[in-house]
């Protein structure tokens, strides 16, 4: 066994939180590791937003390019290589990820260890850290060790080769009919991509509507516009079994798996688990949640004093952006003053064409939540700019505090929704009432005017 390493705090995985932590704590006067079991970078840079993304638009030049004529433009066919969108979609992951291997491949501080670490209980007043045989302690630790696929104990499931949005970039040929069970973000952005690649796609969803944390009417809004590029539905259904056949596979449908749906293949997406099973929790008494989730309080500190947790692995809002937050979080608490809590405005978007961006409550939110409130909303078929570049589907949607008239919450389901959304996520962070918005001067044409026109009338 080696001799024991000691560090002032060691970082347990390198997600988003975890790389940008180690390099800003090795800026002041701690002695840092970074561990990390696989690949830097998390699911975002891995198999998440970056390569998704870059698929995405390979998927939305193929829609373009088929929707040429409405522009005056003779594009007579659009063959899709299905192999070199894929391959474009990991480049363009590994360079990120080689990207942040550089900067800490050969760091003394931080210094990057390869490999699977758990906590092995403590050693004095330090946390023992296992890696394989090497032995390491540490004042405290960070964990940062994200999630996996959640896969539902489905009959049937296990002894077929399904997909799911770890393991998406390993299929290099395109899916027939492709069924993906689960309407959250990850399975409705899939679902476009999918079907503007060629496949066939049916999406089945046991909640009463899609994008289940949306408002129904958005979530329909949004179906629509899938359902009008060939996407099927089977809503409020669920996967009863699954089965083989005829070289793809039945799927039972409904309670009673009296319906039936052949597919090609499968995509499951129905949601995360985080990788917290196998951390040594136990052994200084970290507490969890059933589903494994590590408890924290607004400092992102557990149970245990020197143990922090970042990223999805913390519970709430599990995105790149919080996750990137957190470290800003951690950095605050470890060698700051302490201000910077998890006490934030946290937006998101579902990455579909158009984005829905998404900030704050829904109008069923603020209701619940004893709001007095006020509706603004804009149909973007009425937006100049949108009607002239031919992208004038979808909606806005503001939620104001009637008493205060401060934005509650917003929808912006347009093209760009995912960066529309912002002006709003301003006003919310400076806690400003909507009429900052309504009474400014916006550019004309811009697709900015509709975040203005959402609330011009309240």
């Amino acid at each position: 066994m080696a001799d024991p390493a000691n560090f002032d705090i060691f970082v347990i995985g390198g997600g988003q939180a975890g790389p940008p932590l180690a390099r800003a704590l090795a800026q002041t006067d701690a002695r840092v590791a970074l561990a990390e079991r696989k690949d830097l970078g998390g699911s975002c840079v891995n198999f998440g937003c970056t390569p998704t993304k870059a698929a995405i638009a390979s998927a939305r030049v193929a829609h373009l390019a088929r929707r040429g004529a409405e522009y005056g433009l003779r594009i007579p066919t659009v063959d899709v290589d299905f192999a070199a969108v894929i391959e474009r979609a990991r480049k363009i992951a590994a360079t990120s990820r080689s990207g942040l291997d550089r900067r800490l491949e050969g760091s003394d501080n931080p210094k990057l260890l390869r490999g699977h670490a758990k906590l092995d209980g403590k050693q004095g007043e330090a946390f023992r850290i296992r890696i394989g045989n090497d032995a390491f302690t540490a004042r405290q630790v960070v964990l940062d060790t994200g999630t996996r696929s959640a896969i539902p104990p489905i009959p049937g499931l296990n002894a077929i080769n399904y997909i799911h949005a770890g393991n998406w970039l390993d299929l290099t040929t395109l899916p027939k009919h492709l069924a993906i069970i689960g309407a959250g973000a990850i399975g409705l952005e899939m679902s476009q991509f999918y079907r503007r690649m060629g496949s066939e796609v049916t999406v089945i969803e046991m909640s009463d509507h899609i994008a289940g944390h949306e408002d129904p009417d958005v979530a329909q809004a949004l179906q629509t516009l899938l359902e009008a590029e060939g996407i099927r539905f089977h809503v409020k259904t669920a996967v009863a079994g699954i089965e083989t056949d005829r070289g793809g596979v039945s799927l039972r449908l409904g309670q009673d798996g009296s319906d039936k749906l052949q597919a090609s293949h499968v995509f499951v997406a129905t949601g995360r688990k985080p990788n917290t099973d196998d951390l040594g929790l136990e052994t200084v008494g970290v507490t969890t949640t059933k589903q494994g989730i590590i408890v924290v309080d607004e400092r992102l500190a557990t149970n245990v004093k020197g143990i922090w947790a970042a990223g999805d692995i913390r519970g709430g809002p599990q995105f790149t952006h919080t996750a990137w937050d957190d470290y800003r979080v951690l950095m605050s608490q470890l060698r700051g003053d302490g201000s910077h809590t998890t006490k934030r405005v946290v937006p998101y978007a579902i990455f579909t064409d158009p984005e829905l961006g998404r900030v704050g409550m829904t109008e069923a939110e603020a209701s619940r939540a004893g709001h007095s409130i006020k509706i603004g909303r804009f149909d973007m078929g009425d937006s100049g700019k949108a009607y002239e570049i031919g992208e004038d589907k979808g909606l806005i949607k503001v939620v104001v505090d009637a008493s205060s008239n401060l934005i509650l919450g917003a929808a912006v389901l347009a093209v760009d929704g995912g960066e529309l959304v912002h002006d709003y996520i301003d006003l919310m962070n400076a806690k400003a009432p909507y009429t900052v918005i309504r009474d400014a001067v916006y550019i004309h044409p811009t697709l900015a005017e509709a975040v203005q026109s959402a609330v011009s009338g309240i």
